[in-house]
């Protein structure tokens, strides 16, 4: 399956091009709710959860007293910028 150009909005995905998007970059997705999403990575791992209006991540443990750290993005980022933004890291 070919994806759309990486710099085109994540909103003019398909569904099954961002859920295949998600399984190139080594997340898994939960069977039980599968509009959520885990990936780790070395030194992090965290939740991906697609919800209607946005993608929200969570590094977990990521944050300097060990809490978790939270991030919001707007489908209208392009794969491109969301794939450096949440694979970058917390």
């Amino acid at each position: 399956m070919a994806l759309p150009s990486a710099t085109t909005p994540l909103y003019n995905h398909p569904l099954p091009d961002i859920e295949a998007w998600l399984r190139q970059q080594g997340c898994t997705q939960n069977s039980g709710e599968m509009h959520c999403w885990h990936t780790m990575r070395p030194g992090w791992e965290a939740d991906i959860v697609m919800e209607t209006d946005c993608i929200m991540v969570r590094y977990i443990g990521a944050g300097a007293d060990g809490k978790d750290v939270q991030r919001v993005f707007k489908y209208s980022l392009s794969r491109q910028d969301l794939e450096e933004a949440i694979f970058s890291g917390p």
